[in-house]
């Protein structure tokens, strides 16, 4: 019969389908907001980088359950639905706000199923109506995170429903509908801890429902039986043994959750929870008021708040708190609902009891009474609650419709709260669009809470707005003016509105805040772990300073001394080392960092950088490739270990060089310095049509690159297009007027190619402005006076180029030909160059090749760029190389130097025999 009652029709399928639909369209256009940033955004866990195992060794928002600043909510199964919804759209909110909705639609379509049991069809649909429609749920079907209570919902109904049927004929057990149930509750509890209670609910449906018990006929057996007046019926031993089987599973799943989280509860603040940490009678006072502000929450949602911790409700700290009264009057309401429901047969209080037992029960974990919980109100605890609230509603309802005088006003006021909850819905989902609109909709709840202050400045700090954020801010130093976190929010602020001085004064109120230590007792026990970041911000505000950078050592001492597994504080302290020229130390540190987590890339990374400053290239390759096992597209590790390679002068390297940079390009399309780099590569390779594209699409992202203009116009001019070459020279020369390679290139070209003696002749005297000591320069512009016949000013050039660099050979012969030529000239009848003009031509051309080849002008390589990257809780160490043009050439380059040298001397003795006139 109940089987048959349960059956849910498509019409009604149907209709939940489209008031769901109707109530939460706009939740698609929704972002990532408040928790979905951690669980979502910041989570590493839904990468398909991420081996599937850490799942099952994280928690809820990726932190590995061994560490003590996680929060211990263990989820894995949730976090694999989100790791499939990144799979299929990466981070595009649309498709996880989609699914959200869809889980929802299942758990108000099982949820009607259930109702049938307890209610008829009429009332059964409208419990489920009031459920699909109900405002409290915004925050677990529009708050993405929310899908942890959505997927439990599921499989917590589902475990309910297969227990139903564990009662066969003649009050046999059937047992595959409890090894089912058993199963589901197990799935049910990776999905969100509250699952597990759904065993309770099948002990009360057992024992009142399935065996028809009722308290004072319980009573009356019990005592029967303890005056040995009578012994056990067989049909309350088949119910003893359902219940120890059901009793000893939840067993066996709670020792495996204390075995997951490691017999540790999670760590938090009196800010999170104030009650939890104050003094008795507040913390029994104040935790027994929250049960009456939650039902006041199901029986009228009109100011909702997606944060109710820190100030939101003052502590309820006296007897002659008049918020009593209402503790009162809801455990008055609630007890005379348990004595109908356990006191009286029939099916009105059997349905009352299962109401209450889903009130109850499944809120149980949020309650306070077992452990502490890191919030004070949650909306979306009370989604599993509010099942048996709308059947308490639906089944009022009932009552009151049977009834004629009343039957018009019931269906009234059932028309007008299915309306107005479905009305406050779709306005409330509006408020998650954006963390800016979130936290500005609980303000107007709620002004006494610093959290939401925080929060909306943060939002506002994530637009660059950092003005409006340091108001909010402040505000929430005022409101709460112990909250650490609070004047850690101003002190960054005031660091990026570059105001050091009161960034400072911010950070060190937030540290003088800090607990001092207590010899013996730990330190983590009394404080979240996220405020010793305190220490690690003043120090890197500080550090800036260079007179103060020992200062900045000693707080990350501190900070590593009150927390010996604090690993940021290793990471920070390596990046200062390093900056303090103590590349060992900053081993040290990284290494003792290493050990508390050998997962993160970023470690392996830095340490890769320490292994660079210690001139141990092999070794920093290494921990490069480690750092790229862990994360393929780590950014900096692809970009650093390709040039390592590519400087490493080693050409089997070169293949795997290029093939982490094309991945470094993907990873960042509109990084100019990739392309360049490509582009040198592919000049190493004498690829000269390919380096030519590599750079030019270096040019295009960044039209002032310095050493992409350069190295294309020299590109050109080894190439045979000189005359190419000068518009991108022209180009650099305009960004960068001063580049001395630049104007000895162009010189080159005007004199050689364009025979433009005037141009040529203001670029060198342009470098000698710059230099007056560059022998190159000096020079060329010698043999531009050559070219103008001007062999007096000629010879008094090469006397003071000969001075700069009386070691250069080519220079003294140059000017011994220029001396003798004078000399073989005479007195004033010969004043020009011998009559052979084509022999005299070449040799000035070969004379003026000399300045590039004599000086081993072959190539520029590679430059490695500048290059930073941030994430929320860490800053990976850089390796900040300056773009050379000019580096340490490989044991070819050097001997093809030598060639071209050998071959400029033998072109300089043809030069003297031309001029000689030999």
């Amino acid at each position: 019969l109940l089987e048959k009652m349960a059956d849910v029709s498509l019409k009604e399928a149907a209709l939940i389908v489209g008031v769901v639909a109707a109530c939460y369209w706009n939740s698609l256009f929704c972002g990532f907001v408040f928790d979905d940033v951690s669980a979502i955004l910041d989570n590493k866990d839904l990468h398909p980088s991420t081996p599937l195992r850490n799942l099952f060794q994280n928690d809820f928002w990726g932190t590995p359950m061994s560490e003590e600043r996680s929060h211990k909510s263990y989820r894995p199964l949730t976090v694999l639905t989100f790791r499939l919804n990144y799979l299929f759209s990466e981070l595009n909110a649309v498709s996880y706000h989609f699914l959200n909705l869809v889980f929802h639609v299942v758990v108000c379509i099982v949820f009607l199923k259930v109702c049938k049991l307890f209610l008829d069809n009429r009332s059964s649909v409208v419990a489920s109506l009031l459920f699909a429609v109900h405002p409290i749920h915004t925050e677990a079907v529009t708050g993405v995170v929310g899908r942890a209570e959505l997927l439990s919902s599921i499989f917590f109904l589902a475990a309910f429903l297969s227990y139903t049927k564990s009662k066969g004929p003649d009050n046999t057990i059937v047992w595959t509908p409890i090894a089912v149930t058993v199963f589901l509750v197990a799935v049910a509890t990776l999905c969100k801890e509250q699952g597990i209670t759904v065993v309770g609910i099948c002990c009360v449906y057992e024992v009142f429902i399935a065996q028809g018990y009722t308290l004072p006929a319980l009573l009356d057996t019990a005592v029967q039986i303890l005056r040995g007046k009578g012994s056990i019926p067989f049909s309350m031993l088949q119910t003893l043994l359902k219940l120890i089987v059901l009793m000893f599973s939840t067993l066996l799943l709670v020792v495996v959750r204390v075995q997951v989280i490691q017999s540790q509860l999670p760590v938090f603040t009196r800010f999170d929870n104030p009650a939890a940490v104050s003094p008795s009678p507040a913390r029994q006072l104040t935790f027994n008021y929250l049960l009456p502000v939650n039902a006041w929450l199901l029986l009228n949602p009109s100011e909702l708040c997606c944060d109710w911790t820190m100030g939101t409700i003052p502590l309820v700290e006296s007897l002659l708190d008049v918020r009593n009264v209402a503790t009162l009057t809801f455990f008055c309401f609630l007890g005379s609902l348990m004595v109908f429901s356990l006191r009286y047969p029939g099916d009105s209080s059997k349905t009352v009891l299962m109401a209450l037992c889903l009130i109850v029960l499944p809120f149980i974990p949020a309650s306070n009474l077992f452990f502490p919980v890191g919030f004070v109100v949650a909306e979306r605890v009370l989604y599993v609650p509010s099942m048996g609230f709308c059947i308490l509603v639906a089944h009022g309802w009932k009552k009151l419709s049977n009834k004629s005088v009343l039957r018009k006003i019931s269906w009234v006021c059932l028309a007008a709260v299915l309306f107005t909850h479905a009305l406050k819905t779709l306005h409330r989902n509006w408020d998650w669009e954006s963390e800016y609109t979130l936290f500005m909709s609980a303000l107007k709840v709620n002004k006494n809470n610093a959290k939401l202050w925080n929060n909306v400045g943060h939002a506002l700090e994530n637009e660059k707005n950092f003005e409006r954020a340091l108001q909010f801010f402040i505000q929430a130093t005022q409101v709460q003016p112990d909250d650490i976190g609070a004047h850690m929010n101003v002190g960054r602020t005031y660091k990026n509105l570059n105001k050091t001085k009161e960034a400072e004064e911010s950070y060190m109120i937030a540290k003088s805040l800090m607990p001092q230590i207590i010899p013996g007792k730990k330190y983590a026990a009394r404080v979240a772990p996220n405020h010793l970041n305190v220490y690690i911000n003043l120090a890197n505000l500080i550090r800036a300073n260079e007179s103060r950078l020992e200062e900045a050592d000693q707080l990350y001492r501190q900070a590593i001394s009150m927390r010996p597994d604090f690993k940021q504080a290793y990471i920070s302290r390596g990046e200062l080392l390093l900056k303090m020229n103590k590349p060992l130390k900053a081993k040290e540190a990284y290494l003792r960092a290493l050990e508390l987590d050998r997962t993160n890339a970023d470690l392996w990374y830095n340490l890769a950088i320490v292994y660079i400053e210690l001139k141990d290239p092999a070794e920093a390759l290494k921990n490069f490739n480690r750092a790229l096992e862990l994360n393929p597209t780590h950014k900096l590790a692809l970009f650093n270990s390709a040039l390592l390679m590519q400087e490493s002068g080693d050409a089997r390297l070169r293949p795997e060089a290029k093939q982490r940079l094309l991945h470094y390009v993907k990873e960042e399309p509109q990084d100019s310095n990739g392309y360049f780099n490509l582009g040198m590569l592919a000049m190493d390779d004498k690829k000269d049509m390919e380096a030519e594209a590599w750079m030019k699409k270096a040019i295009r992202l960044q039209p002032n690159f310095r050493s992409a203009l350069f190295n294309l116009a020299l590109l050109y001019s080894q190439t045979g297009k000189e005359l190419m070459a000068l518009p991108v020279l022209e180009d650099l020369l305009r960004y960068y007027p001063d580049h001395t390679k630049g104007l000895i290139l162009k010189g080159d070209i005007l004199m050689n190619q364009k025979k433009d003696i005037v141009g040529a002749k203001m670029c060198f005297e342009k470098i000698l402005e710059l230099d007056p000591n560059n022998v190159q320069g000096k020079h060329n512009l010698c043999v531009v006076y050559f070219e103008e016949k001007d062999l007096i000013k000629a010879e008094k050039c090469l006397v003071e180029t000969l001075a700069l660099a009386p070691h250069e050979e080519y220079i003294q012969r140059h000017l011994n030909i220029v001396r003798s030529k004078i000399a073989s000239l005479g007195a004033m009848e010969q004043s020009s160059l011998p009559s052979d003009g084509t022999a005299a031509t070449e040799a000035k051309k070969n004379l003026f090749q000399n300045l590039k080849e004599a000086k081993s002008e072959k190539t520029t390589t590679q430059s490695t760029v500048d290059k930073k990257e941030h994430s929320k809780n860490k800053k990976p160490t850089e390796k900040n190389s300056v773009g050379k043009e000019t580096p340490k050439k490989s044991t070819k380059e050097i001997k093809d130097i030598e060639k071209k040298r050998v071959a400029a001397l033998k072109r300089l003795e043809e030069i003297e025999r031309i001029l000689n006139g030999e």
